[in-house]
């Protein structure tokens, strides 16, 4: 059916370039596509793994300390003593891999 569309479509696409249009796909796949969903689940075990008292940054920048974990939130305290909840996905990473860095240590 698909073959019968690109025949009437244009005369007709060729191997080679059906072959050049598949490599495409798979170079997009394994460049694009592949590294994302392998970060997504690494940042989704992260998250999983932090306990109270570990050291965060969350997404907008703030530092702080988780001070209660919930289901889906984290109470974070920060300084001052001030606790801020947020939502598990503002988790951003680890303030003392963060510190570690050599940009950070510069």
């Amino acid at each position: 059916m698909i073959a019968t569309v690109l025949l009437q479509a244009g005369g007709g696409l060729g191997v080679p370039q059906l072959i050049m249009f598949a490599a495409i796909a798979v170079v997009f796949y394994f460049f694009m596509i592949r590294p994302q969903m392998q970060k997504q689940k690494e940042q989704k075990k992260y998250v999983e793994e932090l306990k109270k008292g570990d050291k965060i940054i969350t997404t907008a920048g703030i530092h702080g300390r988780i001070f209660e974990v919930a289901e889906t939130t984290f109470l974070i305290e920060v300084e001052g003593g001030t606790k801020i909840r947020f939502d598990k996905s503002a988790v951003s990473l680890d303030a003392s891999k963060a510190l570690n860095t050599p940009a950070a240590t510069k």
